[in-house]
């Protein structure tokens, strides 16, 4: 099963402050990966072509990276889970610059069930989050703060 998943958010921003934000992902003052109840996404040594980690069951590798401009995960975990995700900019103008956040794979064997029913409304959930992380960071505040849906709020009671 071919997955192809998007999320972006048009930041108020220009190109670098918001890749400065990809920067920060797995350390300490990361800026970008949503707190709140998400598995904290960790690597082995700081953002870095070669550094592995994840968050939660998902497994990865950073496969590619240019700093404060584009990063990409490629998975190891959980089985069935053959592709990448990874974040981007890309400068509008001078005072704008769209984040997008990409997945792409193929799903096989217990993925091909896990992915729709778990794993893509946990995923879905924690991106918007992320891209509100990111709006909040490059403007203060957050004009249309994402919500769960009451699916994600089920899978999360049932999950504790």
């Amino acid at each position: 099963m071919g997955v192809y998943n998007v999320h972006e958010r048009l930041l108020p921003a220009n190109q670098s402050e918001v890749g400065a934000l990809i920067d920060t992902l797995a350390s300490g003052t990361d800026k970008l990966w949503p707190k709140g109840g998400w598995p904290t996404m960790r690597l082995d040594r700081p953002l870095e072509v070669g550094a592995v980690g994840g968050h939660g069951p998902v497994r990865y590798t950073v496969a590619a990276y240019v700093p404060s401009q584009w990063v990409r995960f490629t998975f190891h975990g959980p089985r069935g889970f053959h592709g990448f995700h990874e974040y981007a900019t890309f400068a509008v103008d001078q005072e704008h610059t769209l984040l997008r956040h990409t997945l792409a794979m193929d799903a096989h064997g217990p993925a091909r069930l896990t992915w729709p029913l778990i794993l893509r409304p946990f995923h879905d959930a924690c991106l918007e989050d992320s891209l509100d992380r990111a709006e909040l960071a490059c403007t203060g505040t957050v004009a249309r703060p994402a919500h769960w849906s009451r699916y994600v709020r089920l899978l999360r009671k049932l999950m504790r």
